[in-house]
């Protein structure tokens, strides 16, 4: 089942993009997309995934379960960039550090998409409150890698904690998806219905387009993975198991769903190769995504749908707090 997740998901039309991406630069080809359109597409999937988030939310009957799960979800999504931040800018510069750790505290939807697959294979469920969840889990590791990077610049040292908040959250990149969010929440449903054809039906093709771009910035950035040798490829390997084991084992507090436990873990230990590239890209170019995108899609991702998946269902079903 583990290589059929594997296979099927890596040939899904908008990965096999970014590879495209990758042979475009290789072999030297002229494909390029324009720097206005690239700009485009990041603000378009912000924009989708913020406001599908609160659709979600909004078709859920509140209950203390979906409370706790969402402050679960905020408190992974704030520690996870916190403390894995401090690990990294022992190796590498305060933009990396601050985007790679904003890409692990976050959330893939691949990998989710990919774990519902895995739970339906196991004749297990998990709640629909659950998509709500990931989207909530997008913009808190956002805001704490650009409070961390404008912390630590040196051009901005001196800076009072309270302008770096609000410079995080005044970002336009978080403000985009976080005010998507509460219009998703808020808009009317059959209002809502309206732009659905925009907000869901051409998503995937406009994340193929920003992965095929993706592909082309990784494929002339990879020397910068390359040199910083064994450390950047060990990390997305150990931390997103550590986070996603973690995740498994304490989830338990506030739901007793496997289905859920295992949703919880992916979302912890699966890394950002979509929101938090096209946050980064406008909000800091410094950073290098030849650094951030190899490690989230090359090796986090595939590493969770073969071992990764397993093993947090088991230790799901192996912990109770009941």
């Amino acid at each position: 089942m583990n290589f059929y997740l594997l296979i099927s998901n890596l040939t899904n039309p908008t990965l096999l993009f970014f590879i495209l991406g990758v042979v475009a630069v290789k072999i030297k080809s002229d494909l390029a997309i324009p720097e206005s359109s690239a700009r485009f597409i990041s603000l378009y999937l912000l924009f989708s995934i913020g406001f599908k988030g609160g659709q979600e939310l909004s078709h859920s009957s509140f209950s203390m379960e979906i409370a706790y799960s969402l402050l679960f979800g905020l408190l992974v999504a704030s520690i996870i960039p916190l403390y894995t931040f401090f690990i990294l800018k022992t190796k590498l510069s305060i933009y990396d550090a601050g985007a790679i750790a904003s890409a692990y505290g976050s959330v893939s939807a691949v990998t989710f998409v990919a774990a519902s697959s895995f739970l339906e294979f196991q004749q297990l469920n998990y709640n629909g409150y659950m998509v709500a969840v990931m989207a909530f889990m997008e913009a808190p590791a956002i805001i704490v890698g650009m409070m961390l990077m404008t912390w630590y610049d040196k051009e901005q040292q001196g800076m009072k904690m309270g302008h770096v908040i609000k410079h995080a959250f005044t970002n336009g990149s978080v403000l985009l998806i976080m005010g998507s969010l509460v219009i998703g929440l808020i808009a009317d449903t059959k209002q809502a219905e309206g732009i659905k054809p925009f907000t869901t039906d051409i998503f995937k093709g406009f994340l193929a387009l920003f992965l095929l771009e993706m592909g082309m910035v990784t494929a002339r950035k990879i020397d910068g993975f390359k040199k910083h040798g064994w450390f950047v490829t060990l990390f997305p390997i150990i931390i997103p198991m550590v986070n996603g084991c973690l995740a498994a084992a304490l989830s338990g507090l506030v739901t007793h769903e496997i289905g859920n436990r295992l949703m919880f873990a992916v979302l912890a230990a699966s890394a950002s190769y979509i929101a938090v590239p096209a946050a980064m890209r406008l909000a800091a170019p410094k950073a290098d995504p030849g650094l951030y995108i190899p490690m989230a899609l090359a090796i986090t991702f595939p590493v969770n749908i073969t071992i990764g998946m397993p093993i947090y269902l088991a230790i799901a079903k192996a912990i109770s707090f009941s």
